[in-house]
């Protein structure tokens, strides 16, 4: 019988579909955190390519990362699955085509430190360019992305998500619909700094793919 026996402070989620040559960069970003108490969960999407491969180097050497993978089922349920199966009593995000800065979760560790009142928290991303991405309560309209609820920047304890059954199955703007239940249930905050999270828009991105 497996036996856990030790639980991580945070689980960071990595969901993935079809990046293999993206994953390298985001796993070493997170294995170069200054904060270590961690376990990194790769949630294949159904990948036909060589993200297996890439991983398993990874299961070979580092037992605080575990692989799961599942049928398609698109971006919200793949996080959903991450969420099901962390350890964490925190829970993060990390998407294939983005990085951490190594004080990444060690910022955010400190934040709610200083903060116990706070449940979950979003933002402190930098990217290289102005991006602009589609409202989702008026898809004809675009907006700068730093006006968005960005996803992978959610940080909140585990049980605000098993509270909000996780995100629903939406084609665009999941992580909206997730924080505008949370506001109802939880205390949120949204942080500008540290921008420790850094967002690089691949070409096969919903934001950039996204048709209403």
């Amino acid at each position: 019988m497996m036996r856990f026996t030790s639980r991580p402070e945070i689980s960071v989620i990595l969901p993935t579909f079809n990046r293999a040559g993206l994953l390298e960069k985001a796993i070493e970003s997170v294995l170069c955190q200054s904060f270590r108490d961690w376990e990194l969960l790769v949630v294949d999407d159904g990948s036909s390519d060589a993200t297996y491969g890439v991983v398993n180097r990874y299961l070979e050497r580092f037992s605080a990362i575990r692989y799961l993978k599942h049928s398609n089922r698109k971006l919200n349920m793949t996080r959903n699955a991450g969420i099901q199966a962390a350890f964490g009593r925190w829970i993060t995000f990390l998407d294939s085509d983005d990085s951490y800065l190594p004080l990444h979760l060690e910022s955010r560790m400190d934040f709610m430190r200083e903060n116990p009142e706070t449940d979950l928290i979003v933002g402190g991303f930098h990217t290289d360019e102005e991006l602009f991405v589609r409202d989702c309560y008026n898809p004809e309209q675009m907006i700068d992305i730093r006006e968005c609820i960005v996803g992978p920047t959610l940080f909140g304890k585990r049980e605000v998500f098993l509270a909000l059954d996780g995100f629903k199955p939406l084609p665009y703007a999941g992580e909206t619909e997730l924080w505008s239940r949370a506001e109802s249930m939880f205390r949120l905050r949204k942080i500008e700094e540290p921008k420790t999270y850094i967002y690089t828009r691949a070409d096969d991105s919903i934001t950039k793919n996204f048709t209403p």
